[in-house]
């Protein structure tokens, strides 16, 4: 680490003429990340050496996504560097921030799922808690969103480059993985013994990530595993370049499409690798401390696409190891955690099971086995016939993966309150019931040095201005900020630094798309993955009933708003494509209009990831929070832009519940039915959108609109949109929220008029954001869940 500025740029320059080439922004970047990693390697050299000396219980993190972003800048961030750096460059003449635009992101993850992997990590790398990260390398990423006429198309996000530096290859701790083969009992010198014959092998590779943790001292690892070549590959029967085009594939991309059968098997490939391979390399390195594991590690699996680490668990212990089946049970059981994500039958994965038994033989007798002794007790304990049909891990030839994750596991979590009690109530009560002590809430939360240090680095200083620099290491104490929300000073001083935010995103924008922004405008921010329960059809309907009033009552002109979208959809989700292609249709009708154009402006941003949220986030006034009560896990978007300041229009689902709770209703804007009313519908069949359309003009002009196309582009456009409305029963009850949603816009019209009254409320969102802090959310689970000791780091 250099003590001072001078010392920098010295190295710097110094590093800079060694290359001997010409100098170039590119040579710059590469110097700027030798360095740094040359600080991080030390530190992490010294975390590892001191998890080793104290012995303390490690954490392991399994999730098929890490959503990370750019590392760089963090990483000059955790470390307290990046001031020095960046006025060390200055006074050479080059910009950081010119420096960071050229890495590209990694395409590790798509959603709330992998950014909350992201910022665990990081919290508890800052925590000194002795935390990893088990994920994928996906050469491919999720994949690099464009539009053509409207439309989405996918192309893969090229991140991995000859000279990366945001990993460090390990070969040394490749495994090989084994699929299909025939399952054999073979005598050996302890017994008889399973053995899978004539298998098709795979290598997994790992490749490691530094987790570098506020102040720099702990550096936990990210270690990220690539499907290649195996050296056992000679086994296979078929023809080498198949196999080897089809290893490639296995982590190719984030999330294959799994519509046909070869996409499904691609899948499982994908999750066993992650599994097997984590908890080989897991149990390698705590083969000394077999008996006592569940006191020396714990694993957590990020929803149901690791599920099958309890099978891979037992398979190690019982084939590997040559233990008996209650023994290696009752240590998988008290060593596996699991989050659910979700209340959304869809995403409550399931698998036929003939899939697994061909891909996975081994596999699939030790989830027979478990299905069959938990069937044998629950028979024992005189369930009924539907009770153990709900309890069944297999069913009608198929696996459910939620139900193999809680009986495999010795605590279960929701990630919201809400979203806790309609697991415990609904979704999961018969599991609840049966495990009465095993769910849990923890309420997911977001690292306040990603978003708010690092991507707002002007309100940070104002924030440190008024109530010191604490807050930095304790979060909760923002809610010093409530005397601030008083201070006229202060909020002046807020409003130029969201004015300020404002004017970057505009000349990220019009750099990138080519767009011009009116800076002046309310920014209207919609941010997440397309899917029918987020709503992203309801707010672009809203819209067109606005374009409609300003074009029939000559005497509604509104104070212009921005509205901003941003998100990708599966490649195989036809209708989230199809909101894509109609949110476009209509901006280009919107945009184009003189009239309305003075009062709406549309803004789709390509290629939505981490990078772009750290350029919205910040210049938000008002944060779409709009999901359909009772459909949202949690949503962390919500907590990032209360954290900076926009306000919230939003419905009573997930998170926002408590984040209504913290900063009170007064400084929020809440709509729409809640959870209750809407399970009570769906319970009953009882919601006819015909009903809304026949008795609301508005909505019924609406949706004569649509069924002509005059908003959509192609019939196939509006059919898609129409269908779902109408023939499908709106099931995401779009039309039943409408006009409460519309009402609370105008509320938001309202209060915006009154600036100061306005940046009050955005002062008290930031003051009441500190619960939200990731920080918390692990410390919950290292207290409640994990029983983690700090390492403290040496300095």
């Amino acid at each position: 680490m250099f003590s001072s500025k001078e010392e920098f740029k010295k190295t710097f320059t110094d590093r800079i003429e060694s290359k001997g080439t010409e100098k170039s922004l590119e040579l710059a970047h590469e110097i700027l990340w030798e360095m740094t990693n040359d600080w991080i390697q030390e530190s992490w050299k010294r975390t590892n050496q001191l998890y080793e000396e104290n012995h303390e219980k490690q954490l392991y993190y399994i999730s098929i996504e890490f959503l990370i972003g750019r590392v760089l800048g963090q990483n000059l961030i955790n470390l307290n560097f990046y001031n020095l750096v960046k006025e060390g460059l200055d006074e050479l003449g080059i910009e950081l921030s010119e420096i960071e635009e050229l890495e590209i992101e990694p395409g590790l993850g798509n959603g709330g799922l992998g950014r909350l992997a992201a910022c665990f990590m990081d919290s508890l790398a800052s925590l000194e808690l002795p935390g990893h990260g088990y994920g994928l390398r996906y050469r491919g990423g999720l994949f690099t969103q464009h539009f053509v006429n409207g439309n989405q198309t996918e192309q893969p996000t090229n991140w991995i480059k000859d000279k990366n530096n945001v990993d460090t290859r390990r070969e040394d701790l490749a495994v090989d993985i084994p699929y299909y083969g025939e399952v054999q009992l073979v005598m050996g010198l302890d017994g008889m013994r399973t053995k899978i014959e004539n298998p098709e092998w795979v290598k997994a590779v790992p490749y490691d990530i530094p987790i570098v943790g506020a102040n720099g001292g702990t550096v936990n690892t990210l270690r990220l595993w690539q499907a290649e070549v195996s050296n056992r590959s000679s086994s296979v029967g078929k023809e080498y370049a198949v196999y080897e085009r089809e290893t490639a594939h296995i982590t190719d991309r984030l999330y294959p499409d799994d519509s046909l059968e070869t996409g499904k098997i691609l899948r499982l490939k994908q999750q066993y690798l992650l599994c097997s391979a984590s908890l080989q390399n897991i149990i390698s390195n705590h083969k000394s401390s077999l008996e006592k594991l569940p006191e020396s590690i714990a694993i957590q699996i990020n929803d149901t696409h690791p599920a099958l680490a309890v099978p891979e668990l037992m398979r190690i212990l019982i084939d590997d190891f040559s233990w008996d089946w209650e023994r290696a049970w009752d240590v998988t059981t008290r060593t596996i955690s699991y989050t659910n994500h979700t209340i959304l039958e869809e995403a409550m994965e399931k698998w036929d099971s003939h899939l697994i038994q061909s891909l996975l033989p081994r596999i699939f007798l030790i989830i027979e086995e478990i299905d069959r002794r938990f069937k044998e007790s629950l028979q024992n304990q005189g369930k009924d016939d539907e009770t153990l049909r709900k309890l069944s891990i297999i069913e009608d030839g198929v696996i459910k993966m939620a139900v193999l994750a809680v009986v495999g596991s010795y605590r279960v979590n929701g990630v919201a309150k809400l979203h806790t009690e309609i697991l415990k109530k609904r979704e999961m009560k018969e599991l609840n019931e049966q495990f009465p002590n095993k769910f849990h809430n923890k309420t997911n939360g977001i690292t306040h040095r990603r978003w708010l240090i690092k991507a707002n680095q002007e309100l940070s200083g104002l924030v440190t201005e008024a109530i010191g620099s604490q807050w930095m290491k304790e979060p909760e104490r923002l809610s010093e900020l409530h005397y601030f929300s008083q201070n006229q000073s202060f909020l002046q001083n807020f409003q130029e630094i969201k004015s300020l935010k404002k004017e970057q995103l505009i000349h990220h924008l019009q750099r990138d798309q080519n767009i011009i922004v009116d800076p002046s405008s309310i920014f209207d921010i919609h941010i997440k993955r397309f899917h029918g329960y987020k709503r992203q059809l309801m707010n672009i309907l809203h819209i067109q009933m606005l374009y409609d009033r300003i074009k029939r009552d000559s005497t509604y002109r509104p104070y212009p708003r921005t509205f901003f979208f941003g998100g990708k959809a599966a490649p195989s989700y036809h209708f989230a494509k199809q909101v894509i292609k109609m949110i476009n249709t209509v901006a280009t009708k919107v945009n184009n209009d003189p009239l309305a154009r003075q009062h709406l402006h549309i803004v789709f941003v390509e290629n939505y990831n981490v990078t772009q949220a750290e350029y919205l986030i910040p210049a938000a006034d008002v944060s779409e929070q709009i999901s359909t009560a009772s459909k949202e896990a949690s949503g962390t978007g919500n907590m990032k832009f209360m954290m900076n300041g926009a306000l919230t229009i939003g419905t009573f689902d997930g998170a926002n519940v408590e984040i209504f709770e913290q900063v009170g209703q007064e400084n929020a804007f809440v709509f729409g039915m809640r959870a209750e009313q809407v399970m009570d519908y769906e319970k009953n069949h009882s919601y006819n959108p015909k009903e809304i359309i026949e008795s609301d003009v508005e909505i019924e002009k609406l949706m004569e609109e649509l069924v002509k196309g005059d908003w959509t582009e192609g019939k196939a456009n509006a059919d898609f949109i129409v269908g779902q409305l109408l023939h499908e029963g709106d099931p995401y009850f779009v039309l039943k929220d409408l006009q409460s949603y519309a009402k609370a816009h105008e509320k938001i019209l309202d209060a915006y008029e009154n600036p100061i009254k306005w940046a009050e409320m955005g002062v008290e969102n930031i003051a009441a954001s500190g619960i939200f802090s990731s920080d918390r959310t692990i410390q919950q689970y290292s207290d409640d869940v994990w029983h983690l000791t700090k390492v403290p780091s040496i300095y």
